[in-house]
């Protein structure tokens, strides 16, 4: 029986879903008590328009990245890290892909359950922390058993009441201060660079942007992803996101549940965190598909995707737990100039180099996957360490730019001049073993 969600396989056109549907999960991601933090983080750390233009060179890089690597996803019907197999990765670079996802979303669902379970503990505090992390991420990982569509139902109640809420609290707060007075605020913590501050807000969500095929592969043309990510990128980062700011101003502090508690109290409160569940869901989500790639990939035995749900989610449960929201920014800033080029070797492969486009588009019209694919590609690993290494010493050193998107157009740059000078080929072509 195949796995309605098709982890492993191309999704057909007969289950595909409207924009609508896909745009509202879109939007769900980036509208949540996360973008308030981020937010307040540059805040604490920047001016307002210095803090706006760090939310416009962070967004233009995650739009550039959503949308051609959705597009590149919504064609093929395939995950991030299925289709990274034949952009550039091949089989076990996709695996290594994989497990980066899967740690990267693993950590994410720590720090929204921490943020959730902070908030439960605030209004609730005969509870331990540790006690409200593990009830708020087994709850989400229950719901993430059903998949897709039970995510979906999620999402159509929990965005606009996160929305209606979110706009009360923030006009209750603001009410009570001259916006003119907030503007002009001063940080009142450590100070940050514009470059940096756009790296975090790239950092924020360039897991999400990454893989985006997770969720695209669901969409129906190139026009439904362009719209669903226009709208919910522009509107996460600039209303939710610099409404974080402006409350960071007015409360002098970057603790999101301190803020949204002096707003709108016990109720702002437990709708606001509920509301994490939307992203928290696909957190978890997109670490199960990276899971099940990486083992299918590398022993060829298809795992069955509620128990590894079940699995990574009573663990990311003890994470959040542990506290890993206590490094936030610091853990941002590493998936910042890490994964950004990923996104550019697979856009490079599959629009301008297209070394395993013809076996894509062949399979395409089939409706399977590719009968052969590459082992190993040595020149793309290569270009992805080299990347990521100049995005880190960017940020380090504090060169010029932002070190999300050198090491984005680095490595993307790199590829296409590898692919010329015909560097880009695996060390094999294997056909694909799959075991039940």
């Amino acid at each position: 029986m195949v796995d309605e969600d098709y982890p492993l396989e191309r999704v057909p056109k007969s289950a595909r879903f409207p924009w609508f549907n896909v745009a509202v999960q879109r939007f769900g991601q980036l509208s949540d008590l996360t973008q308030f933090l981020l937010g307040a983080t540059l805040g604490a750390g920047l001016s307002f328009w210095d803090a706006f233009w760090a939310f416009t060179l962070g967004s233009v890089i995650l739009e550039v990245v959503c949308i051609f690597v959705g597009i590149a996803g919504m064609r093929e019907g395939m995950s991030t890290s299925l289709l990274a197999r034949w952009t550039g990765f091949g089989r076990y670079g996709s695996t290594i892909i994989g497990v980066i996802i899967t740690l990267s979303l693993f950590g994410w669902f720590g720090v929204q359950t921490g943020v959730f379970a902070a908030g439960l503990h605030a209004i609730m505090p005969w509870l331990p922390f540790w006690l409200w992390a593990l009830v708020a991420g087994l709850g989400v990982t229950l719901l993430v058993i059903k998949g897709f569509k039970a995510m979906g139902m999620t999402a159509f109640i929990t965005v606009p009441a996160f929305l209606g809420l979110a706009g009360w609290a923030i006009w209750v707060e603001l009410s009570r201060h001259d916006l003119g007075t907030l503007v002009a605020s001063t940080p009142f913590g450590e100070p940050m660079t514009i470059a940096t501050g756009a790296t975090i807000v790239a950092g924020s969500y360039i897991v999400g942007a990454v893989t985006t095929p997770d969720m695209t592969r669901f969409n129906r043309s190139t026009g439904d992803v362009v719209k669903q990510t226009l709208v919910g990128i522009s509107l996460g980062e600039y209303v939710l996101g610099l409404a974080g700011v402006l409350l960071a101003y007015a409360v002098k502090s970057s603790d999101v549940i301190a803020i949204i508690t002096a707003s709108s109290g016990v109720i702002g409160v437990i709708v606001l965190i509920s509301a994490t569940v939307k992203i928290n869901n696909w957190n978890l989500y997109s670490a199960v598909l990276g899971l099940l790639n990486a083992v299918e990939s590398t022993i060829g035995i298809r795992l069955h995707r509620v128990a590894v749900t079940v699995g990574v989610g009573v663990l990311g449960s003890l994470l959040a737990a542990a506290g890993i929201l206590e490094r936030f920014t610091d853990f941002l800033l590493i998936l910042g100039v890490v994964t950004p080029p990923i996104a550019g070797i697979m856009v490079a492969e599959y629009f301008v180099v297209r070394r395993w486009r013809p076996v894509l588009d062949a399979s395409r019209e089939r409706g399977t996957l590719p009968e052969t694919e590459p082992t190993w590609v040595p020149a793309t690993l290569v270009i992805w360490a080299v990347s990521a290494l100049t995005g880190w010493l960017s940020e380090h050193y504090q060169w010029f730019g932002i070190p999300a998107l050198t090491s984005l157009i680095l490595a993307g740059a790199l590829y296409i001049a590898a692919g010329k000078l015909g560097l880009v080929r695996g060390t094999r072509e294997q056909q694909l073993l799959t075991t039940s």
